[in-house]
């Protein structure tokens, strides 16, 4: 009973468990220009085009980074109203950036770039490369991964190669690019280095997992900007930065991100199962100060009535360690654990109750409106 009580505690202080992330977020970062016209017709930049080196088995030089990546970056400015304490709209406008992902013209930013403080953004306008300016359609948007999918009727675009996380080192250069601050006269570049791969980013109600951890500086306006490799590859989505650190920037894997962009441009959402229980993040430091089992997992904060979770006899104070075949570390771990298992899906839960190991099968459910 010791410990379960001791567990308990900590699941009434799950704010001392989150990072203090500053998402770079779109609204209330930098300086707002002024709101473009789109019209989605406006004639292409009749300057000589560029030469734009192309992937090889060598390393590119910064400039030539740039040069290859600039095309498919585009200034996302969003607009929306909010109401005042006497209810009258209040007009909010925010800015991001995007990366062009294919002929189509679908773009990836953060969902946190196109939700303002009122919801989604009422429009979204995209200004690419060669000053074409067009209204974007939000394709749709995942809030646990802020990732977010938007398109835009095109011709003449860019898209940018996507590279592979799992052949990133720690200590390879990297490049952001992105509006930060919005400041006028293109996107800016920063350098930096991968700090660490596989962090986790924790904003509450999320995590997410397998984040990038880079000391190129990343600021407000950059969220949705690409992290760049040294072959021009496009191996992260600039989503964070530690507000109370000095050149901790955080990017979503873009192996984590692909697959769920597919899903957002073929159905429009994330489709998850679920499990029907609110969690906190459990950590060796806690797992030490609270005399926990394990120093691992999740731990069960709160169970819905009559979901998943207690249909199978899962309790408040459990910690879950595995869900199906994942291995469950973090709440990021389950997010992505419940992606790849569905609705109607019957998978096994292995847990902690005090110092016992347990399992229970679960099956999952579709998510309640």
């Amino acid at each position: 009973m010791r410990r379960a009580r001791h567990l308990a505690a900590f699941l009434l202080w799950p704010a001392l468990l989150t990072l203090v992330l500053a998402l770079s977020a779109c609204n209330g970062g930098g300086e707002q220009s002024p709101t473009p016209e789109a019209t989605g017709t406006a004639p292409a930049a009749t300057a000589s085009p560029e030469v734009v080196p192309t992937r090889t088995d060598e390393p590119l030089s910064i400039p030539d980074i740039v040069r290859l990546l600039r095309p498919s970056v585009v200034h996302i400015q969003t607009e929306g109203a909010s109401l005042d304490i006497l209810g009258r709209p209040v007009p909010t406008q925010g800015v991001g950036t995007g990366v062009i992902i294919d002929q189509e013209g679908h773009i990836v930013t953060n969902d946190h770039v196109v939700r303002l403080d009122s919801g989604l953004a009422s429009r979204v306008t995209v200004t690419v490369s060669d000053d074409r300016i067009f209204t974007a359609e939000i394709v749709g948007t995942d809030a646990p991964t802020d990732l977010a999918v938007l398109k835009i009727e095109a011709t003449n675009l860019t898209p940018a190669k996507l590279g592979n996380v799992s052949q990133l080192q720690v200590g390879e250069d990297v490049v952001a690019i992105g509006y930060a601050l919005d400041l006028p006269g293109g996107p800016s570049v920063t350098r930096g280095v991968v700090s660490a791969k596989g962090r986790v980013i924790q904003e509450a109600p999320y995590s997410i997992s397998d984040a990038i951890q880079t000391d190129a500086s990343i600021n407000p306006g950059n969220s949705g900007g690409p992290l760049v490799n040294d072959y021009g590859e496009v191996v992260g989505i600039d989503t964070a930065i530690l507000a109370q650190a000095q050149n901790i920037g955080f990017a979503i894997s873009i192996d984590l991100a692909k697959p769920l962009v597919q899903e957002i441009i073929e159905k429009g959402f994330v489709s998850r199962g679920f499990l029907g229980v609110n969690t906190v993040d459990v950590t060796p430091s806690l797992a030490t100060s609270f005399d926990l089992p394990v120093d691992k997992g999740v731990g069960v904060a709160g169970v819905t009535r009559g979901s998943p979770a207690d249909s199978a006899g899962l309790r408040v104070n459990d910690i879950i360690v595995r869900l199906g075949d994942v291995t469950i570390g973090n709440s990021g771990d389950l997010l992505q654990a419940l992606t790849k298992y569905q609705a109607s899906d019957k998978v096994t839960v292995a847990f902690y109750r005090d110092s016992q190991q347990q399992e229970t099968e679960v099956t999952l459910t579709t998510r309640p409106q």
